[in-house]
């Protein structure tokens, strides 16, 4: 019975959310306000109407449920209780009803918080998400209904994909939605903004903080995704340019760029319409990564489904939101009209260089990953693009990233003077300069990736703290001391995000450059070298697990005589799956990783195995967290949502 009231739930939200999307809109347009009042409550029934449904579904995989088609393809009795409750959402079904609940969560989010918003711009803007949340809503109802019955139930499950099996991907899936469907208040606001006909630095202030949310939850679901495939796939990579990956990373580029734009805006009324562009395609990328999960005409290790029919129903819904949002926009083009005007040099163009930098990588990313479905449709020849491709075209852009963000973040807002700022800099370039030397003199294998990627990396992070250091004034030592614990949290915030980016640029330089990777067939008992440690395999033993069985290899790691861990790489077999899953063991260090797989038995008696050596892995993920807190440390500076709040009371009497 509890199932059937989630279902009912289901449908009742998606009754809601067409309420919604109407009478909100109808008031806005006529200046009702009792319609644009039913916005408000609408959005939070349509919220707690979603989360009973989704419950419903959780109490369904929790309690084993057979009776449950979803439930009886992706769980199993025996399987430990994290993955029966991810399992909720590793799956197409179970996936998108989270999505829908993130979707609604940002929507209610909105009416909860949305108060120094104007009347007509808050009604606009839940009635665009809920416009969105119909579509998806009738997408799940009609397609990828999560509640369908079997008539005769099984007696055990078919269990979960074993790779996500992990508690790594038990958080990657919800944070990556938190990020994708975050994207989806930008978009709102946009389509508000161009309704309404009138974009200005309030609005840029209003929809920064969502933008903001949006951009930091994708960080943390990419470093999630990216830090289990390390770990769990057993190939020793951190990102394959898979094109799921570059489906959640197309829209982090474009966030990036939306959260620049929105500062000019917001502090110059200057790249109206890029911005308002640029919100509109963040979303559209978000959907385009739905499409590409769920349709399977791109194959992908990360795919949910691969059914026809479910990416056509998404794709009419990326066309006509899409179509429908790039068609508004054009009519509205002439109410977009900048006011501000700057110089060449000035941090208003270093910014609009950061946005075509970020939105032309984005672009290349999306050149290489549609190209081999463009190719196999127009030209009938199967293409493969790889990391090749990516790593050729697509670093040059993230270099000259790199290379403008210090000094475009110190430059003043409309003219600037590049030499007075470059010496402000001088220091930090000559630091940066050293340490690129420094290691290229301790390199052995003459490699520049390393030294570019230390010039790279100390640039941003020391250049992030000059440009604190430098709002601090010109006074003494400790009274800028001080006046540094007195900044605003969006200037540490910027600063914090920069220097994380800086940290990941020279742990991936240094991984690239200085790993070493040895494969061979080791003998238990015999000790093998790689670069300096001394390796043994001790023993293979078969151990059985709650719901799998292992071949776990015990491997001594040693150097100069001292032993530095005792590793147990595994490879497992999932009997109900019938899938092997490999298992690395991993000994984490600040400066290196000792990387171990085992692999199947030899003829010989000894076993396959796989070491590397992997410098400077964990800063990878240590800047993409310090990147993310950067985001929160912005994001809990409230002085803009009061001064558009306070913008609104001043201007509503004028009105």
């Amino acid at each position: 019975m509890f199932i059937e009231l989630g279902h009912f739930a289901l449908i009742l939200a998606f009754a809601v959310a067409i309420v919604q999307a109407i009478v909100p809109m109808v008031g806005a347009q006529m200046r009702w306000s009792n319609w644009m009042a039913v916005a408000e409550p609408a959005a939070t029934a349509q919220f707690l109407l979603i989360a009973f449904s989704f419950l419903a579904l959780t109490y369904g995989f929790v309690t084993s449920d057979f009776s449950l088609r979803l439930v009886t393809l992706n769980s199993h009795t025996l399987k430990p209780m994290l993955y029966k409750v991810s399992g909720v959402w590793g799956n197409h079904e179970g996936s998108m009803l989270l999505w829908v609940l993130i979707l609604t969560l940002f929507g209610a989010c909105a009416a909860w918080f949305g108060g120094n918003l104007p009347t007509g711009l808050r009604a606009r803007v839940l009635s665009v998400q809920a416009m969105i949340g119909v579509a998806f809503l009738a997408f799940v109802l009609f397609t990828s209904n999560p509640f369908v019955r079997l008539e005769v139930p099984p007696m055990n499950g078919q269990d979960l994909n074993p790779l996500l099996q992990d508690p790594g991907l038990a958080f990657h899936p919800p944070f990556l939605y938190l990020g994708y469907v975050g994207l989806s208040m930008s978009f709102s606001f946009a389509v508000a903004a161009l309704i309404e006909g009138r974009v200005d630095a309030a609005w840029a202030r209003w929809v920064r903080p969502w933008t903001l949310a949006a951009w930091l939850f994708l960080t943390i679901g990419i470093a999630l995704g990216s830090w289990w495939a390390y770990y769990e796939l057993g190939w020793g990579g951190f990102w394959f340019w898979d094109p799921v990956e570059n489906a959640s990373f197309m829209p982090w580029l474009i966030a990036g760029a939306l959260l620049h734009s929105a500062i000019v805006v917001e502090k110059r009324e200057a790249l109206k319409a890029w911005t308002i562009l640029l919100a509109i395609l963040a979303f559209g990328f978000s959907l385009i990564g739905t499409f590409i999960v769920r349709s399977g005409v791109l194959t992908s290790v990360h795919a949910f489904a691969n059914d026809p029919e479910r990416g056509v129903f998404i794709l009419i819904i990326l066309a006509v939101f899409m179509g429908g949002a790039l068609i508004l926009f054009a009519a509205r083009a002439g109410a977009m009209e900048a006011k501000g005007v700057f110089a060449i040099v000035s941090r208003e163009t270093a910014l609009v260089m950061n946005n075509i930098l970020l939105a032309v990588a984005a672009f290349v990313v999306f050149v290489g990953t549609i190209w081999p479905l463009v190719s196999e449709l127009l030209f009938d020849r199967p293409l493969s693009v790889g990391p090749p491709f990516f790593n050729v075209v697509f670093t040059p852009f993230m270099l000259l990233l790199a290379l403008i963000l210090p000094i475009g973040a110190i430059l003043p807002w409309k003219r600037a003077q590049l030499g007075k700022a470059m010496r402000r800099m001088s220091g930090v370039f000559a630091v940066a300069v050293a340490l690129a030397l420094l290691i290229w003199a301790m390199s052995s294998n003459r490699s520049a990736l390393a030294p570019i990627g230390a010039f790279l990396g100390s640039w941003l992070f020391l250049g992030a703290g000059a440009d604190l250091w430098a709002r601090t004034g010109r006074k003494g030592f400790s009274d800028r001391l001080r006046r540094l614990t007195r900044l605003p949290r969006a200037d540490w915030g910027k600063a914090v995000a920069h220097a994380g980016f800086g940290i990941t640029l020279f742990g991936i330089a240094g991984l690239i450059a200085w790993e070493v990777e040895d494969i061979r067939v080791a003998t238990p008992g015999e000790p093998f070298e790689v670069a300096g440690y001394e390796i043994t395999l001790l023993d293979v033993k078969q151990v059985e697990g709650p719901n799998y069985f292992s071949t776990l290899a015990d491997m001594r790691v040693a150097r100069n005589g001292r032993q530095v861990a005792l590793l147990q790489p595994e490879k497992r077999v999932y009997p109900v799956a019938a899938m092997p899953t490999t298992e690395a063991a991993i000994d984490n260090g600040v400066l290196r990783d000792i990387y171990l797989v085992i692999g199947d038995a030899q003829d010989s008696g000894g076993y396959a195995v796989r070491t590397y050596i992997k410098p400077f892995a964990n800063w990878i993920w240590a800047g993409a967290i310090i990147m993310a807190f950067g985001g929160l440390l912005s994001l809990s500076d409230r002085r803009y949502r009061v001064a558009a709040g306070a913008r609104r009371l001043r201007a509503e009497p004028a009105e």
